[in-house]
């Protein structure tokens, strides 16, 4: 438990150098583009974005949305019920995969990176090091290899569809969007100015 809690403390202030997933397609592909950037270099619609697009409520739960994994396994787990707050456990502390073991550890995990990260934190680390492309992790790489735009200028069509794109980064592009992208953009579009109206997305905004 000890080592959990230090872990959970360093990456509040430090910023992880690399994650598993990261350290093992580095590896895979022959390197990663990453650049770190801190929240307050990255466009606030894209932040917006990502929470309308990966956990509206967000601001609301504590790393568990109940109701989020209530409805996967009323649908026989047919849709995702991870929260941004696990995705970040799982994706700087844990590997990837969907053994019962490992989701243990991420729901043990999750609240106390809560409990020690600020939400603001949280989303900074996930937009850093979530996967956009092959080999490229990071809103910054992302803004860049899709758009020739730092994260700090991303519109909020741009923004859309990086969040559209990241269930599946692999098989969708954010500067070649198909029909589905461009749908599921406009509705991020619409999601984002819902939780800045309702504010949802206050526990993140400066």
């Amino acid at each position: 438990m000890s080592i959990a809690i230090f872990a959970a403390v360093a990456f509040a202030f430090i910023n992880p150098p690399t994650t598993p997933y990261m350290f093992s397609e580095g590896q895979r592909v022959g390197g990663v583009d990453q650049q770190w950037v801190a929240i307050a270099e990255i466009a606030p619609v894209m932040a917006r974005s990502a929470v309308a697009a990966e956990d509206a409520n967000f601001c609301l739960h504590w790393g568990l949305d109940v109701n989020a994994i209530r409805a996967a396994l009323d649908d026989g787990s047919a849709r995702g019920g991870s929260t941004i707050s696990q995705q970040v456990v799982k994706n700087v502390y844990l590997w990837h995969g969907r053994s019962w073991f490992r989701k243990a550890l991420e729901a043990g995990m999750t609240p106390l990176v809560e409990a020690v990260w600020s939400k603001e934190r949280i989303l900074e680390v996930y937009l850093n090091v979530a996967e956009f492309d092959e080999g490229v992790f990071g809103v910054e790489a992302a803004s860049v290899h899709y758009f020739g735009v730092h994260a700090a200028d991303l519109t909020a069509v741009q923004a859309a569809r990086l969040a559209a794109i990241l269930p599946d980064p692999k098989g969708r592009s954010a500067s070649r969007p198909s029909q589905y992208v461009r749908s599921r953009a406009a509705g991020i579009i619409d999601g984002a100015a819902t939780i800045l109206a309702d504010g949802r997305a206050d526990c993140f905004e400066r």
